[in-house]
Parts: structure tokens; sequence; C-alpha cells
């Protein structure tokens, strides 16, 4: 089965690579998906995460107080590596479980789209690892647009993975300094070079009919 881990920098335009993929009929496995569900009122962090940052760190429901918790952890490494070594140790689980699925069922392809490019658990069950990237300039505007403060963005990306980090992993780097349908055309031309090379033809997802990475019958 043929692996492909998505990943790069808050901004970047991984989730625009990801949908990319799934519009060819690849499934996505969203570590932030998975990451709401496991943080969820009786979540399966959550026990791990009341007893490291104590009752404030959950709201009234017993989910993770997300905002809460972003203001405390953007401002201390130690809390925010605390954070998310509970929250990564069981999203990693979760995708563990559904890729040996997949694999099982004779899944030809799938992507995973993980933030954090950590080694056991997502590097490497990977085939390639794929980072999308932008300049730190436009990254901030980005984000400013959809309503974020320039100063908070700034401060997570200082609290993420610097560029020659996340480079080290690639084995493809997709830039995403131009617009959304620049992005998804090169995405989706990467996409298909990689899996015409591996005879597998990628499709877009029909209503009603399986996609072509998936197994017939």
């Amino acid at each position: 089965m043929f692996v492909i881990g998505l990943t790069g920098g808050i901004g970047c335009g991984k989730s625009t690579a990801a949908s990319v993929a799934s519009r060819l009929g690849l499934p996505v496995l969203d570590a932030d998906g998975i990451s709401r569900d496991v943080t969820a009122a009786g979540g399966a962090a959550i026990p791990e995460i009341v007893e490291a940052f104590g009752p404030s760190a959950v709201d009234a429901s017993g989910a993770l107080d997300r905002e809460a918790m972003s203001r405390r952890v953007f401002r201390d490494r130690n809390a925010l590596d605390t954070l998310s070594s509970i929250v990564h140790r069981h999203v990693l689980a979760v995708m563990g479980a559904r890729i040996d699925r997949h694999r099982e069922q004779g899944t030809r392809a799938l992507v995973l789209d993980v933030p954090i490019p950590v080694r056991e658990g997502f590097v490497n069950r990977c085939s390639q690892v794929w980072v999308v990237w932008a300049d730190d300039d436009l990254r901030v505007a980005r984000l400013a647009a959809r309503g974020m403060d320039p100063v908070d963005v700034r401060r997570r990306m200082a609290m993420q993975m610097s560029r020659d980090e996340y480079f080290a992993l690639a084995d493809r780097v997709l830039w995403n300094n131009g617009d959304r349908e620049a992005l998804e055309r090169d995405v989706e031309q990467a996409l298909r070079e990689e899996l015409t090379a591996r005879g597998i033809r990628p499709e877009a997802k029909a209503a009603d009919q399986p996609t072509s990475v998936l197994p017939s019958g």
C-alpha cells in the first residue's frame, strides 16, 4: 500500500492539499479530526489531560477546552510538549489501527494528513512524506484574514518545527505561495505522477461507485 504523509506548518495549505487527494478518490486519515474525537467529552485522551493540567483543561461538557488550553500552551513550551505528547499518542494509535484496516482491506493508496510529523507512528508508516509550505508573511496574512491575531499566529509558528526541520523529512515539497487553484493543480499533478507510476489510476469520486484506489468487489 502506497502511503503519502501530508504535513506542513500552520497556514501553509496542508488541508487544501488533502482535499485534492480526497477528490481524486484517496482515503484521507485526518489527524486533526481524530484529535477532536479523542479530546471530546468521554474521549480517550481526556483523563490524562485532566491529570496533567487539572479540571480547568476541560469545559462544562467534559471536552478539552481548546480556547483556554491554546492560550496556555502557546505561551509555555513545556505545557505544549506535554499536551502534544498525550494527544499524539492517542491520535497515532487510532490512525495506526485505521491504516492496518485499510491494508487488510486491500486499499492501494491513502493519505495521512498530519500537522506534526513525528517519526514513530507517522514517518515510519509513510512511503513518502510531502511537505506543503509557504513564506512566513503569507502564512500570517492568510490566517489573519480568517480572524486570527497576527501576533498569536507568529507565536504559534515559533512553537512549531522550523522549515528546515520539515524539509529534512520531505520526499517532496509543494510550495504554496500562489493562490489556492495553483496549489490544487500542483498537488493533483504530483498525485497523478506518483499513483500512475505504481499502476494506480486516480479517479474523481463517483457518488455510487468505489474509487480506483480501493479494492474491487
